[in-house]
């Protein structure tokens, strides 16, 4: 195929519209990672400065660790947790914000407020509802007769507060999408079903998750990519503890970076994480272009 004037012309201007974008890309991501990369092969100080090559050993490190595996393990459980469920519920709220109701905009507006509160403001708050003594939530609990858990001090439970706290604060995002969804959906489909009889339960299995399949994977690949790289919230509610229960990777690489100043071995583990995060995203879309 041979490019005439014009061709050349065209992607000349598309190229100059680029080029800011691009310029910013490259700079603030593939400078960076190619920096992390080049960093993890090496022994480096605190202070930035390289000493000894040590080629692949901070992976060869990382891989036969029980830190590193019992970090994917949080990871994977933090997951599991906080995707599933937070859509579960954003897309049960969703639907009962899309009813034509008086007053409804109020409640919208006040579901999606979570948006406009940063992760550590959000994690301050329900670390003060987890406190064992003064919290709201064992008080909620004492007075149906439950003695409620030390939140943030049992190993099993803490991994499910932080999980809960990561819900709260995705659930606005999880809402709008999900909304957006649904009100994309033709009011003509839900009455030709209740022509044909369809009872409530058919109609929402049938037509509306059918059609609300596109928006539910999107924000299942949203949610997934949060979880993998999560930092503020478990940092704020319980730093990782307690021991390393809920040190999900990203946290296991700021610690072996910015205190224990292993920089080259946190470097690794920062690569390693992109990697997974890479993994995972790519199974996701792929899912997503099969159906």
């Amino acid at each position: 195929m041979r490019w005439s004037a014009r061709d050349v012309r065209s992607l000349g201007v598309g190229l100059a519209y680029l080029a800011p974008a691009l310029f910013v890309f490259v700079v603030f991501v593939f400078v960076p990672l190619g920096r992390t990369f080049y960093l993890s092969l090496y022994n480096t100080r605190s202070t930035g400065a390289i000493t000894t090559f040590n080629g692949l050993d901070h992976y060869i490190e990382l891989v036969t660790s029980e830190t590193f595996r019992s970090g994917l393990v949080a990871t994977a459980l933090f997951a599991i947790y906080t995707v599933p469920l937070g859509i579960a519920i954003g897309l049960v709220l969703a639907v009962l914000l899309n009813q034509r109701l008086r007053g409804i905009n109020l409640f919208r507006t006040m579901m999606a407020s979570t948006i406009a509160i940063s992760a550590a403001v959000g994690a301050l708050i329900w670390l003060l509802l987890f406190n064992p003594s003064l919290g709201l939530l064992n008080y909620v609990l004492s007075l149906i007769g439950i003695r409620g858990p030390e939140w943030l001090i049992q190993p099993a439970v803490a991994i499910v507060a932080v999980s809960i706290t990561t819900i709260w604060l995705t659930l606005g995002t999880n809402i709008i999408v999900l909304l957006a969804g649904l009100q994309g959906i033709p009011e003509e489909i839900y009455e030709a079903a209740r022509l044909d009889r369809a009872t409530a339960w058919q109609s929402f299995r049938r037509i509306t998750l059918t059609l609300l399949r596109p928006a539910i994977v999107m924000v299942i690949i949203m949610r997934t990519m949060v979880a993998l790289t999560a930092f503020a919230a478990i940092f704020t509610v319980t730093g990782g503890g307690p021991g390393t229960a809920t040190e999900i990777l990203n946290l296991y690489a700021y610690r072996k970076s910015f205190t224990e100043l292993s920089i080259g071995y946190g470097s690794a583990l920062a690569v390693a994480l992109l990697i997974v995060t890479l993994l995972i995203s790519g199974i996701l879309f792929a899912l997503r272009r099969a159906k």
